[in-house]
């Protein structure tokens, strides 16, 4: 028999990490390939961790709560063929390399290994949020082991253990890897996900709400990208009536023959799909040193649910027909609220494209999906007058596209030239030169 290690998967496009919301086995448990150990929350998908083995659930590493780094260990399980290991004996390897370890009595490692315990991400970001020593805490876990909710207990408390020597030493000799892996979202989140300030006063009446693991991601992740990108944001109204009129005309056929709505938002990622390709350039990602500009026209949009925002992706955007995309939407957004959305549906987005008009919003400055250069806002459509060419007053159907950029990658003079070619493709579609086949 042999011991294997589940680690936590990359759950989409620039996820670094992701919180245990529910473990689905326990220790004990017989589980075949392929069977969901535990349930994933990020701040772009909720989904299940599979097993990548057929055999026996040895233990659990992490507990229901902690967020792990990608490639960070969540579980062992024990398997048929190979040599037999146990993750306690690897990780008292790791800790303690020395020669004599081998003939030393069985419960000598077990006392080093006190001084020297393994701690989760959570468990350490919290020590290092409030400063607590955690060669000083007694841990409630296994074998001693410290974990998040003995933190939360003596945070609560208010009597923290201030030294901390020992934490620094202890991160610095066994837990380095983890903490390397992590360091760039901590930073964020340092500022973001900690306890409530002692300077936001709580009266009587104050409802007091947990930050869930989503929301956290979903803090961390706008933040990184509002501190690393300069964003830019600029607004084109553009007038739909040929539009609005032609959908229409077909919406109810289209609903009896397909199954599903003709939407306007089909139109407007159609429209951007082909306003990528006139302007590349507008598919590119800052990449430190060089710009990478995209090849394939991914279309990220943006689904919100009550508690959460996520942002699976319509691949090749530009090669779909607007009934196309428009059935690609319907299931996407269908997958998100049943909690159905799997890791590669949110992957490879090149270009975001968010629905706020879908609420009644007219205007708006959203936040760039990192690492794109741009996220573009589709507001809602409304009738105005409108002082036509001919110097006539008319009520027209009008909406504005708001876009924010990011001024490393671009410059204001592509993006007006983009969203003058959406302007374009939007309204010169009519029912003699536009098809949603």
């Amino acid at each position: 028999m042999a011991i294997e290690k589940i680690t936590m998967p990359q759950l989409g496009e620039s996820v670094t990490e992701g919180t245990i919301s529910k473990w689905l086995v326990s220790p004990g448990d017989t589980v075949n390939k392929y069977d969901p150990l535990a349930e994933v929350m990020t701040d772009k998908v909720n989904a299940e961790v599979p097993s990548s083995f057929t055999g026996k659930i040895v233990e659990l590493i992490a507990e229901e709560g902690d967020t792990l780094a990608v490639g960070e260990v969540i579980c062992s399980i024990e398997v048929e063929g190979g040599a037999a290991t146990t993750s306690t004996e690897t990780v008292e390897e790791k800790q303690e390399p020395s020669t004599n370890t081998s003939s030393a009595p069985a419960k000598a490692p077990k006392k080093q290994a006190k001084g020297k315990a393994r701690y989760s991400p959570a468990v350490l970001k919290l020590s290092q949020e409030h400063d607590i020593d955690l060669s000083l805490v007694e841990g409630s876990g296994k074998e001693g082991r410290i974990t998040r909710k003995d933190l939360m207990k003596i945070i609560e408390s208010g009597n923290i253990p201030k030294e901390k020597q020992p934490v620094v030493e202890t991160v610095t000799k066994e837990t380095a890897p983890t903490v390397s892996n992590v360091t760039e979202p901590v930073v964020p989140k340092a500022t973001t996900t900690a306890a409530p300030s002692p300077s936001v006063p709580v009266a009587p009446g104050d409802i007091e709400i947990p930050v869930t693991g989503v929301r956290k991601a979903i803090a961390a992740n706008m933040l990184r990208s509002k501190h690393e990108a300069p964003h830019a944001w600029t607004m084109m109204e553009i007038d739909v009536t040929n539009l609005v009129s032609y959908r229409d005309s077909l919406k109810a056929e289209f609903k009896q023959r397909e199954g599903f709505n003709l939407t306007y938002f089909a139109f407007f990622v159609k429209a951007v799909a082909q306003a990528l390709k006139e302007f590349p350039q507008i598919n590119s990602m800052w990449a430190g040193d060089k710009i990478v500009q995209k090849k394939d026209i991914n279309i990220s949009i943006a689904v919100a649910t009550d508690d959460a925002l996520f942002v699976p992706v319509i691949k090749n955007a530009d090669e779909k027909t607007i009934k196309g995309i428009g059935r690609e939407i319907a299931e996407l957004a269908g997958k998100v609220r049943a909690g159905k959305l799997k890791s590669e549906d949110m992957q490879g987005g090149t270009f975001t494209v968010n629905n706020t008009g879908s609420f009644g919003s007219v205007q708006s400055m959203g936040i760039i999906n990192h690492p794109q250069a741009a996220i573009l806002q589709v507001e809602s459509i409304v009738k105005r007058p409108v002082v036509m060419d001919n110097g006539m007053i008319a009520v027209r159907d009008m909406v504005n596209l708001c876009m924010s950029l990011d001024h490393r990658v671009l410059d204001g003079l592509v993006c007006g030239r983009f969203l003058q070619s959406i302007k374009h493709n939007l309204e010169t579609i009519s029912k003699e030169n536009t098809s949603v086949y």
